[in-house]
């Protein structure tokens, strides 16, 4: 019986074994989704492309073993987060620790609506200027559960924080948003 990770028509079983066809397949389905969520903790250009760059050499370096890994998005998101780090660490010459505590400004990037319905332009500003003001940590950990959709438990192992401070973090956004709203 043949199973899906010994199907030569699968990307990742080919890109396993050394396919650079399926690696370019691999990189287009991820490039814009990692390069997002790089800018959004990097906003340098030039870090974002090293730091993506840097996430698909290690894609390359472990080929052989993506067959095994049962959460693709949360591997390759924990990689961009890593790398995002390293390169926040090497570039302020600081401590070689960085924390989630530790970055400055988290972005979230503007998501254009087919959906006019869902909220006018103007309710989409209001919501834009709100989440501007919530503390970097608290916009990363809400743009992930909230605008990914990533399970709460799986933002925890990606930020190396627990899950009541995923918990906090996105009940305190949605408690701002709420009363910044009403207003």
């Amino acid at each position: 019986m043949e199973t899906i990770a010994d199907n030569p028509e699968n990307m990742l079983y080919r890109l396993s074994q050394g396919d650079e066809r399926a690696f370019d397949r691999f990189m287009g389905q991820w490039s814009q989704k990692l390069y997002l969520y790089a800018m959004s903790m990097l906003g340098s250009k030039e870090n974002v492309e090293e730091v993506v760059s840097d996430v698909f050499l290690q894609v390359w370096k472990s080929r052989k073993e993506l067959i095994k890994i049962k959460y693709m998005e949360q591997w390759l998101r924990r990689i961009t987060y890593c790398r995002s780090m390293s390169k926040l660490r090497s570039d302020s010459g600081g401590p070689k620790f960085v924390s989630i505590d530790d970055v400055e400004s988290f972005t979230i990037p503007s998501i254009e609506s087919t959906d006019e319905s869902i909220l006018s332009h103007e309710q989409q500003e209001a919501v834009d200027r709100v989440l501007e003001t919530l503390p970097p940590k608290c916009k990363h950990v809400f743009f992930l559960a909230k605008l990914e959709r990533m399970p709460y438990k799986q933002i925890a192992e990606v930020l190396e924080i627990s899950l009541s401070t995923v918990n906090y973090h996105v009940a305190y956004a949605m408690d701002q948003l709420r009363k910044k709203l009403k207003q």
